[in-house]
């Protein structure tokens, strides 16, 4: 069994340069703590792979296609593999565990290891 705390992850991430922290991996799904700060660009690209996010904490907007809607503290989004979206008019940081089904970049032959 794997099991792991919330606040060891944010502590984790917040050591990290990057915004995502991959925090588990297997070849069905991958799972990570994503932050956006207030203000900032989500620099997002479409990925090969499903997606799921939970929004822990925070404010803002998620485009999904020609779709936006408002997000915060558990609301969870759906974003079908290929679909353009990026999270937008953050107005209070974002803290966000997402789910890939396969394991991210796992479709992706450029970006797979």
């Amino acid at each position: 069994m794997d099991a792991f705390e919330l606040t060891d992850l944010i502590r984790r991430r917040n050591r990290s340069d990057s915004s995502y922290l991959e925090f588990l991996r297997v070849s069905s799904l991958s799972v990570g703590l994503y932050t956006l700060s207030a203000g900032a660009v989500d620099p997002q690209q479409p990925h090969t792979e499903d997606e799921v996010y939970y929004v822990i904490s925070g404010r803002g907007f998620i485009q999904v296609g020609i779709e936006s809607r408002a997000v915060e503290g558990g609301t969870l989004v759906f974003v079908n593999a290929g679909v353009e979206h990026r999270f937008h008019t953050i107005t209070e940081d974002l803290t966000l565990l997402v789910f890939f089904a396969p394991a991210e970049y796992s479709l992706d032959p450029d970006r797979s290891s």
